[in-house]
């Protein structure tokens, strides 16, 4: 265990907590570093049949760790934990799960495109700010909410930065179900058993299938975070983060 990331087995279920409350699961660039390695070491070990992401009561997660977007923004070293991570979930071997329960702003949006499974709240609200922020969207998602979502409801949620509630998102395919706050856990962890206990050849080779190649993936992601890089050090989101900070003084 890192400090505010759980590692956990259940079976053949690999369970990654996010656990960082009083932040409401605000990402450090450790937190990335412990869930890239996390999702990499659990593809390797034969053990394990699919990993399930989770959150805290009230928070999966409220997206990147100002306090770091402000230091790259102010001409710091970038982050190069959060492209690991991005790169070993867009490309996971095994199935990616995730339980979400209430605030899932910015990358605890965008991580869902990646998810074969979701469950979610009914509170759930999936939100990304990136625009308003001067920022770009990331984690693949100007490639894949099109393509799951159309383009205009891709660009309400990545460009208007409307929130997206658990039943709507339901309705768009984006999640899988959604189950009551005292259910969720147990929900998600007894499909992730369901999905654990299937043949895994068989299994990897129907989700590479669904999948296809994910080579024009990971080149969007890298495309994607090369404008991100570009755009934390811009006027607009210095501007914008001093703004926020300022709010919450």
């Amino acid at each position: 265990m890192t400090e505010h990331i759980e590692i956990g087995r259940d079976g053949g279920v690999q369970t990654i907590r996010m656990n960082r409350p009083d932040k409401k699961n605000a990402l450090t660039r450790a937190m990335y570093a412990a869930m890239a390695a996390a999702l990499t070491g659990g593809d390797d070990d034969p053990d394990i049949r699919c990993h399930l992401l989770m959150g805290v009561p009230g928070a999966f997660t409220s997206g990147n760790d100002i306090a770091d977007f402000m230091a790259i923004a102010m001409g710091g070293e970038g982050g190069r934990e959060v492209g690991d991570f991005l790169l070993a979930l867009a490309t996971a071997k095994k199935p990616v799960l995730s339980a979400v329960d209430g605030i899932a702003v910015g990358v605890g949006a965008t991580i869902h495109f990646h998810c074969d499974l979701t469950w979610a709240t009914p509170r759930t609200n999936f939100h990304t700010s990136f625009v308003d922020l001067g920022l770009v969207p990331e984690a693949g998602s100007s490639l894949l909410a099109p393509r799951l979502m159309g383009r205009q409801g891709a660009f309400a949620m990545l460009g208007l930065a409307e929130p997206l509630p658990a039943e709507k998102a339901l309705a768009m395919g984006f999640i899988h179900t959604v189950v009551s706050e005292d259910e969720l856990e147990a929900a998600a962890l007894e499909g992730a058993r369901r999905v654990a206990a299937k043949p895994p050849k068989a299994l990897r080779i129907a989700r590479d299938l669904m999948l296809g190649d994910r080579a024009e993936l990971v080149e969007r992601i890298r495309v994607e975070s090369d404008h991100f890089r570009q755009r934390l050090r811009s006027e607009e989101a210095k501007a914008a983060f001093t703004a926020f900070m300022s709010r919450k003084k």
